[in-house]
């Protein structure tokens, strides 16, 4: 075997090897640099000093850790997107339960104003008016109005109970403004075709009036009436539990209370009495 020269890539140190060391790794003996032997010249070949190659480092193999990281950044991609659609439905479920909310308090806002639309306020009539003279009384042929407490009244609807006779305005009990007549009578059937006319000026037992209205807490109050007031009232004749009339009241209370009109009451059973118990007798 033949020697031959070759030199160090790194620090050009001349190092002699035996040809059958061709591709060997070696160590240079000067910079220690890690060089691979050149292939040895052939018989003949060129006298230039050949260059030994440096042996490159080798790639660094990633720790088990560092491909774990790798592998898992999809998995950390995934569980981003899905944190992402978590938030967005929560999101669309807010935005859908405000929508729900703001629709109820729209809806309530609105059925504020029909609640006080159901209980309408009516102008005092000008076509009658307060007198407790009834021969300067008028009763118009439209449904029976007036004022109540100072406030304008309209009859809208009237009720024949037994001898009493409701004048209200309101769908409920207690009405917004009523007049109440406590006539002398046991059922309603016996005030038909009957006219009543009560002036200032005579002497009880009479009729007793009760107008009702409501004060700004919408809390019921009532005044009784039984002097002083001027009525006329005039029934028809009772059919199909139904009883016509017209009326014409004016009441001495300080805001001149007073209705005019026409009016088709509904009869009703009166409430029985309530039947005496034996404490009520004063028994043991």
């Amino acid at each position: 075997m033949s020697e031959f020269k070759f030199a160090c890539p790194v620090c050009g140190q001349h190092i002699t090897a035996d040809s059958a060391a061709s591709g060997t790794q070696l160590d240079c003996p000067t910079c220690f640099r890690s060089i691979i032997v050149p292939q040895a010249p052939g018989e003949g070949g060129s006298t230039l000093i050949l260059s030994a190659t440096q042996v490159s480092k080798n790639r660094p193999i990633p720790s088990e850790g560092s491909e774990l990281s790798h592998l898992r950044t999809p998995k950390n991609r995934g569980s981003l997107y899905f944190v992402a659609i978590c938030l967005l439905a929560v999101s669309a479920t807010s935005t859908a339960f405000l929508c729900w909310r703001g629709e109820l308090l729209i809806n309530a806002l609105k059925k504020e104003p029909e609640e006080k639309q159901s209980n309408p306020v009516y102008p005092v009539p000008t076509g009658t008016s307060w007198t407790l003279d009834l021969t300067q009384a008028v009763i118009p042929q439209s449904t029976a109005a007036g004022s109540v407490h100072g406030t304008g009244y309209f009859c809208e609807r009237a009720i024949l109970r037994g001898g009493v006779l409701s004048l209200r305005q309101g769908k409920i009990w207690p009405p917004d403004l009523g007049i109440s007549i406590h006539l002398f009578a046991q059922q309603a059937e016996d005030l038909s075709g009957k006219t009543i006319v009560v002036r200032p000026d005579r002497r009880p037992p009479l009729p007793e009036i009760v107008i009702r209205w409501k004060d700004e807490q919408s809390q019921p109050l009532t005044e009784h009436i039984a002097s002083g007031y001027a009525l006329k009232l005039v029934f028809g004749q009772a059919a199909d539990g139904k009883m016509p009339g017209r009326i014409f009241i004016a009441l001495p209370d300080e805001t001149k209370t007073f209705a005019a009109g026409t009016f088709e009451a509904v009869i009703r059973k009166p409430v029985p009495p309530k039947t005496q118990t034996t404490s009520d007798k004063g028994g043991g």
